[in-house]
């Protein structure tokens, strides 16, 4: 089994998170919605509206979907199942947050993977902290990490030496202060690869070395205005090669999308999304990327 190594692939199987299990009930999200940084209190029932109509649009396209388990074990964040591990061609890395109430989700997730006979090649260890908002397939062979807040330099280390089998090129890209550490700026809040050559980008947060290589390469970038930047425009779910998922409210991202001829699909995010600050790529953790002959 050949496990992801893209983030334009046709999706084939996922791990998400249902908000029944990470948010469990209003009072649980009134007592916990200041802890982790959320913008306001999310609206359980809203909440599961929302995630119905996104799990809608992925059906359509993703023909394995496992969920997560309720723990006691994890809070809110955990409806994010992107960040605590990063897949490899040969199987799953085990990450650890360098957030600090996210911290008990990777031991919690590498049990999930373990029942679940999915293959883990390695776990950070020591100092390491990295998100995996930070980890970036380019392509196959090209591994990008973004070293800021969240992902260290010992954890950068680590990821190298793990991962130096299955990538010919492992790219390090400084992130910016931004809005300092309580907040998430993730190497995936500025970048999202739709296809080989085309990515949705907020280049103000770019530093202009890995700007300039991503136009050498020849990706064209779909810039998102600052407004849009704020409502996630940014963070774009490839559910195939030009068939991508973004949250509503991003009308220009989404009009220069259809003109690069992207099929765009669109899900509120209000509850799931804004409150929490993770888009559809944080809803989602790609275990499998390929396309159906691929087998």
């Amino acid at each position: 089994m050949h496990y992801c190594s893209s983030m334009y692939a046709p999706l084939r199987h996922v791990i998400v998170k249902h908000p029944k299990d990470a948010f469990r009930n209003q009072e649980h999200l009134s007592d916990e919605w200041k802890t982790f940084n959320y913008l306001s209190e999310p609206s359980y029932n809203e909440a599961l509206k929302e995630y119905a109509k996104f799990m809608s649009i992925l059906e359509k396209y993703v023909e394995k979907i496992d969920f997560l388990p309720e723990s006691e074990e994890v809070g809110l964040d955990s409806l994010y199942a992107h960040d605590p591990v990063k897949f490899t061609p040969n199987g799953a890395i085990i990450l650890k947050s360098g957030k600090k109430s996210r911290q008990p989700e990777a031991a919690v997730y590498k049990g999930f993977l373990q029942e679940k006979g999915i293959p883990v090649i390695g776990e950070l260890t020591g100092e390491a902290v990295s998100d995996g908002g930070d980890i970036v397939w380019l392509d196959d062979r090209t591994l990008v990490v973004g070293r800021g807040y969240r992902t260290n330099d010992e954890a950068i280390r680590q990821l190298k030496d793990m991962t130096r089998d299955v990538v010919d090129e492992f790219i390090v890209v400084q992130l910016p202060h931004d809005l300092g550490e309580a907040e998430c700026l993730h190497l995936m809040s500025f970048i999202s690869m739709v296809d080989k050559d085309l990515a949705v980008v907020h280049s103000r947060l770019m530093p202009v070395f890995f700007r300039q290589l991503l136009i050498d390469r020849g990706i064209q970038l779909i810039e998102v205005p600052k407004d849009e930047y704020d409502a996630l425009g940014c963070n774009v779910l490839a559910l195939a090669p030009r068939v991508c998922l973004i949250p509503n409210g991003n009308p220009m991202t989404k009009q220069q999308l259809l003109h690069a001829g992207v099929t765009v699909y669109e899900y509120k995010g209000n509850e799931i999304s804004i409150k929490g600050t993770g888009g559809p790529t944080c809803l989602t953790c790609p275990v499998v990327r390929e396309k159906k002959e691929m087998k």
